[in-house]
């Protein structure tokens, strides 16, 4: 049994955790019970560990110290979604206990895991049960109690992957939306993944990337080396394996991407379709992709950023810092280029691509955030899962972050409404936030797989309709999910409603839904815009 662990193992343990949650990340995906296209904590947690253990593959025999430091420090950039942040940290509160370590016993690794578990709690603001949270807190705990029986780390971490079996089962019972589905928390079940290959890696057996039919992947992507990209035209290199799931031509694909950049290479056998490609516009590329199977890894690159910034040292990206120019600055995130225009209208400096199923990092932020030459910037998020990456920045940056908690795109618009560059800090901060309650905000997307939801009999394919944060109605036309919409928004007396339609939409078939609402709701201003959003169809936003 093994006693200690030294740097080299964590390093191991760290990467052998990143290639087990990729492994079982679609699996982790489908835990999530809401059918919308945004279950995706498999994904963010797998993004998230996977910038660590990139990282680590080129640290050199590093102390226990630097390995630690270097998870910490990695999946802290570059943490996507609210899983993803709390993966993080758990990662840094283990650093910050190990930070003075030469090598590691269970008494110390348990330790570790306790501080990795208080960082987490630290940092949510309102902590339930049932979660990754408390899976988390309960090892830890059996953890402690195993390294006074015996200090042996291997001992003390299998004692802790017991107790999170035994937590993540339960976590079915302490949420009612679990248990009426019968399933386990995925983020639960991702951290039960990561200290199972972790141990793995301990007894020697570490977990390596599958490729698609189970077999061994020797690289985990392709070398695209050869391209030059000193004379950059398009500024994204974007590159994604698909798993075939149906019989769509990908030759139409290539002809789709053709027109979108260029090195473009495409290899397709029966089971993957494999992409490279230079582009503008990435979220196009993937949103067209999504309707020929599902994601098995995506990676986009800044090429443009690439080139102008020098690598530090452990492959950090040197920050360029913009001077303050004035007092205060707005960053806000969405996808569609229509939202873009709308938010750049009204004021924000920088936008930053993202939204449901494309989660942006804490990297991505912090880049977004320094180019914006003001003391103070305030970051729109604009969705529920982004806005705990979004506050992991502050610590990162020189600048003051100020992050007004928007849930929603239409919340980011009405709080930039209230936005005053001359006034301060504490009068925008309070103007924006209370604008957040003043809007509802309407969305109809797509259900992503069968489910029975909050008494909802939903079919994948079906259209979804949400009030808020709430399912609203489901149905197989469209139209009955505009008009019920409608009328909930006349019974509520709402004034003012913009409508913002998505990629897959076209004017003529918008305009009916505009006409939809501008009929039942003959009191209020209803205005349409082109938002260029994926995934939802529409965007509504009624005040």
């Amino acid at each position: 049994m093994r006693e200690i662990i030294t740097g080299a193992d964590l390093r191991r343990m760290i990467i052998s955790a990143a290639a087990a949650i990729e492994n079982n990340k679609q699996a982790l995906n489908e835990l999530n019970v809401f059918p919308v296209p945004d279950g995706d904590t498999g994904t963010n947690m797998s993004m998230t560990v996977n910038a660590a253990a990139a990282d680590l593959r080129k640290a050199e025999d590093p102390t226990l110290a630097k390995a630690a430091k270097i998870a910490a420090s990695a999946t802290l950039r570059g943490a996507r979604g609210n899983s993803g942040v709390i993966l993080s940290l758990l990662f840094g509160g283990i650093a910050k206990r190990l930070k003075e370590a030469d090598s590691c016993n269970g008494t110390l690794w348990a330790q570790a895991l306790q501080d990795g578990v208080d960082a987490a709690y630290k940092a949510v603001m309102k902590p339930a049960e049932g979660t990754i949270l408390t899976v988390a807190r309960l090892a830890a705990a059996r953890a402690s109690d195993a390294a006074k029986e015996n200090a042996f780390i291997e001992y003390v971490h299998e004692a802790a992957i017991e107790e999170a079996r035994t937590a993540l089962a339960n976590t079915v019972n302490q949420n009612p939306v679990l248990k009426k589905a019968g399933v386990v928390d995925a983020g639960g079940k991702g951290w039960l993944t990561a200290l199972e290959a972790m141990l793995a890696a301990m007894r020697g057996e570490d977990v390596v990337v599958e490729a698609p039919g189970g077999e061994t992947q020797v690289k985990e992507s392709a070398d695209f080396s050869d391209f030059d990209t000193e004379d950059i035209t398009f500024s994204y290199c974007t590159e994604f394996i698909i798993s075939r799931e149906n019989d769509r031509d990908p030759q139409a694909l290539r002809a789709f991407l053709n027109e979108l950049g260029d090195s473009l290479v495409l290899v397709d056998d029966e089971e993957i379709i494999k992409v490279h490609v230079h582009t503008n516009d990435p979220g196009a590329a993937l949103h067209e992709a999504v309707n020929y199977g599902s994601f098995v890894t995506v990676k986009i690159e800044n090429m443009r950023l690439q080139h102008t910034e020098k690598v530090m040292s452990e492959r950090e990206l040197a920050p360029k810092i913009a001077e303050p120019e004035r007092p205060l600055g707005v960053v806000s995130v969405c996808a569609g280029a229509g939202l873009a225009d709308v938010f750049t209208n009204l004021g924000v400096d920088a936008i930053i691509s993202g939204g449901q199923t494309m989660n942006p990092s804490t990297q991505d932020i912090l880049e977004a955030v320094n180019t914006v030459p003001a003391e103070t910037v305030f970051v729109l998020p604009n969705n529920k899962n982004i806005i705990m990456a979004a506050e992991q920045v502050n610590a990162l940056t020189p600048k003051n972050v100020v992050v007004i908690p928007s849930k929603t795109v239409p919340q980011g618009v009405t709080a930039m409404l209230g936005f005053n560059p001359e006034g301060t800090v504490e009068e925008n901060t309070q103007a924006l936030t209370e604008a957040l309650s003043t809007v509802d905000t309407m969305q109809i997307t797509y259900a992503a797989r069968n489910s029975d939801f909050d008494g909802y009999d939903i079919h994948e394919g079906d259209y979804l309709a949400l009030y808020g944060s709430q399912l609203f109605g489901t149905s197989q036309d469209i139209r009955v999910l505009l008009k019920s919409l409608a009328e909930k928004v006349r019974d509520e007396g709402k004034e003012y409603i913009t409508i913002y339609y998505g990629a897959d939409v076209k004017e003529k078939h918008a305009q009916k839904a505009a006409d939809i609402f501008a009929d039942i709701c003959p009191d209020a201003d209803v205005n349409l815009l082109s938002g260029g959003q994926p995934v939802y169809y529409y965007l509504i936003s009624a005040e």
